[in-house]
């Protein structure tokens, strides 16, 4: 008996750190498919070999930090792809509030919903509770739903899949520019 409850618990011991393991610079990128701001389904495997992929996660649609953030990729949008990158903003907030995230600030670029905080995991992202807030958006309140909270963390992806940039202590004033800074220089 105590031989099959040691086993049990090295299952599932395994089984708990491989599905929220950390991920490095030279491992991997997680292969990940999620519903869009839009409603469309996004796959990262149809754009890895084509571009860089800055996947940014973020804790919460139409927050302070997040909107500056978001807005500083919308507004570096054509020199970010000068780089041959693209950029999808990761977080647990539903279609519908990323959708009025994204009319809200005008972004342009996709906004991925996470809701489970399974993508989150993969990425070894640290997640805490969801919630809800309520924004004024063309003069009408929104509760926006979101399953839980990631922790903001910024990842690149270069053209053979792989992590070749990790930044757990984001300052969201200044991703944007650290993120093409270290494209271009690597690149």
């Amino acid at each position: 008996m105590k031989i099959k409850l040691a086993l049990l618990a090295l299952v599932l011991g395994i089984g708990m750190n491989t599905f929220s393991q950390e991920l490095n610079v030279g491992d991997k990128a997680p292969v990940f498919k999620t519903l869009a701001d839009d409603g469309s389904t996004w796959d990262i495997s149809k754009h890895v070999g084509g571009n860089y992929i800055v996947v940014y996660f973020y804790p919460a649609a139409m927050t302070g930090g997040c909107t500056k953030q978001a807005c500083a990729y919308r507004d570096l949008k054509t020199e970010i792809e000068s780089t041959d990158a693209i950029v999808v903003g990761i977080s647990g907030d539903n279609v519908q509030g990323l959708k009025l995230f994204k009319k809200a600030h005008d972004l342009n670029f996709p906004l991925l919903s996470d809701e489970s905080g399974e993508i989150a995991r993969k990425f070894g992202v640290p997640l805490r509770d969801g919630g809800t807030i309520t924004r004024e958006i063309d003069g009408q309140n929104y509760n926006l739903i979101r399953g839980n909270t990631a922790s903001r963390w910024t990842f690149i992806i270069d053209k053979k899949g792989n992590i070749v940039y990790k930044n757990t202590e984001v300052d969201a004033s200044k991703d944007t520019r650290e993120i093409l800074e270290f494209i271009k220089n690597n690149s």
